[in-house]
């Protein structure tokens, strides 16, 4: 296994993440991967939709694939760490890349079978590389110094929040000269490319399978799958992480029915807008400090902060208030999600820390899909006031939760 680079703590930054050998290569080449997950969505609804002339086939087409994608995360981390990228990234890319184009063949023309549609995304998603819970583990071997380590992860948490406000961006550029199927077209070319670029990387080259002094005690392998989940730490790190999404993915709704409330429907790009702006210097800010309390002590903190704004901005007058507070809201998203990530990392041996953060990934993706759902059977019968307040119990139930499991003697342990 690479070794991480030692960095002097005295001075921790930005800068210095990027000036780590081999970081700058890895990180641009994981990025550029990423890439493909930030136009994805858009442009196979719009693909779907366009090829089939039904909203409904296209909605669960992506529900399909969200799912696959979401679900399987950890079990896709889990082959990485027993494997190691350079022998389960290429194949799983390779996969994907050639599923996707597949998809944008069929949908290049009206036509296509739903159900053809269907099993190709199922597939798809199934097949998607980790490409995010990879990068934060070549994070851990990167960097040695635990301060260091948390910029790098915030800087990782930002730029993946502005792959995906610039993703839909592109898709928009794309789909004026040609089918929505280009954009699952490209999408397919990035990720296959950037995942190549990934492990040709010194980084990488050096990571192999877990070592056995990785491995749980007592045991041959290391913990995997939801056995992960029984480190004290972990759970509550996806605990929290899952409530985030629960909030946000009933955020998005939200601010839909508030501004179509107000006959204000275009002001909710701006609104969202102003969400991912609060969440970027969130956590640029969050990295550029030296924080005195422990990671475990701060993640519920950064919950209740979102909660407790959430909850805030039901009660804004106008939309241009509702700006001013859900980028407020924002500053609490990327500081609780880097915060979930570093009790991830720590709370596993390096042997299974690609799990440990797809755990929380998924948590993230699949309570942002609940949350859509329980909003969307809530807001037609309840203000929207009512249901901001909703939304943000989760938030503030699960960080009690967590802060009483923690004053009642838990501690983060490392497996």
């Amino acid at each position: 296994m690479l070794s991480p680079s030692p960095v002097p703590s005295r001075t921790p930054s930005y800068a210095t993440v990027l000036r780590t050998p081999h970081a700058t290569r890895t990180f641009g080449a994981a990025l550029l991967g990423r890439l493909s997950y930030g136009m994805v969505s858009l442009s196979l609804m719009l693909a779907v939709n366009a090829s089939t002339g039904s909203y409904s086939v296209a909605g669960a087409v992506m529900a399909v694939f969200g799912a696959t994608s979401v679900f399987l995360s950890p079990a896709r981390a889990a082959l990485i760490d027993r494997y190691g990228p350079r022998r389960v990234l290429p194949p799983l890319a390779g996969l994907y890349a050639v599923l996707l184009a597949a998809l944008a063949y069929a949908t290049w023309r009206p036509g296509a079978p739903a159900f053809a549609l269907g099993v190709l995304t199922a597939a798809a998603g199934a097949s998607t590389p980790p490409l995010g819970p990879v990068m934060r583990t070549l994070w851990s071997d990167l960097v040695a110094d635990r301060e260091l380590l948390r910029r790098a992860y915030s800087l990782d948490g930002v730029a993946e929040e502005l792959l995906f406000v610039s993703g839909p961006l592109l898709v928009g550029l794309v789909v004026r000269s040609a089918p929505p199927a280009a954009g699952v077209a490209i999408s397919a070319a990035l990720v296959f490319v950037g995942t190549l670029a990934l492990v040709s990387s010194p980084a990488v080259r050096g990571r192999g399978s877990a070592a056995p002094e990785d491995t749980a005690a007592g045991t041959d392998v290391p913990p995997a799958g939801r056995r992960l989940l029984g480190i004290v730490g972990l759970r509550r790190a996806v605990l929290v992480t899952a409530a985030v999404g629960l909030c946000l993915g009933g955020l998005d709704l939200l601010v839909v029915a508030f501004a179509e409330q107000r006959h204000q429907s275009g002001a909710v790009s701006w609104v969202l807008a102003a969400l991912s702006a609060g969440s970027a210097v969130g956590g640029l800010a969050y990295g550029a400090v030296s924080w005195r309390a422990s990671n475990r002590v701060r993640l519920p903190l950064l919950a209740v902060g979102l909660g407790v704004t959430m909850a805030g901005a039901g009660l804004s007058p106008n939309v241009y208030v509702l700006v001013v507070v859900t980028a407020v809201a924002g500053l609490f998203i990327a500081p609780a999600l880097t915060t979930a990530y570093l009790i991830a990392d720590e709370s596993v041996g390096a042997g299974s820390r690609t799990q440990a953060g797809a755990w929380v990934n998924t948590a993230i993706n699949a309570g942002s899909s609940v949350g859509v759902a329980v909003v969307g059977l809530l807001v037609d019968h309840l203000s929207p006031a009512v249901c901001f307040a909703v939304a943000a119990v989760p938030a503030l139930l699960c960080a009690a939760v967590v802060t009483r499991g923690s004053a009642d003697g838990g501690t983060v342990s490392r497996s």
